[in-house]
């Protein structure tokens, strides 16, 4: 199954479903530390201030998500990067439903956060990952990340990448 395979929703997302995706990717891990949380507020507030939610679904079923967030130049300054918000974009969450994991669906969203970046101006881009996490911090790397630093979060050992 890739991408394609599935629709694509980008406009008007649904928060509700967003957030029952959320918590039945969360809830169905291993580690549940590796998928940070959110509440509503706070993607409202994000989305507000020029987020973006890309939504997949099977039919109707809810399958993976993107999200694209806005940096600034304090995150920035906090994780030891040397870039500016004006250039900088962040990729948040990527979530894939238990039952489509092994598609290569991370990657290609990932393709999907940097083409919309790009488009909006954004030359680089920042994320975190658990430092355990070595699925999706192989797919970081090979999308061409660097490993800025690591410290210890609330959620755990915390890898910064930059690219």
């Amino acid at each position: 199954m890739k991408l394609l395979d599935l629709r694509e929703v980008s406009e008007n997302v649904n928060l509700d479903e967003y957030l029952e995706l959320y918590k039945y990717v969360r809830d169905n891990m291993e580690h549940k530390e590796w998928l940070g949380t959110f509440e509503r507020n706070e993607i409202e507030d994000i989305l507000s201030i020029g987020g973006k939610i890309w939504m997949y679904y099977d039919g109707t079923t809810p399958v993976c998500s993107a999200f694209y967030i806005p940096v600034f130049n304090k995150t920035l300054i906090k994780h030891n990067i040397d870039s500016d918000e004006s250039v900088t974009g962040s990729l948040g969450p990527i979530m894939v439903s238990k039952e489509y994991v092994g598609n290569g669906l991370q990657k290609e969203m990932m393709k999907v956060l940097n083409e919309y970046a790009k488009s909006i101006g954004k030359t680089h881009m920042f994320t975190k990952a658990h430092s355990d996490n070595i699925y999706s911090i192989n797919n970081i790397l090979k999308d061409g990340y660097k490993k800025v630093r690591e410290y210890e979060s609330d959620r755990g050992p915390t890898t910064v990448f930059f690219k």
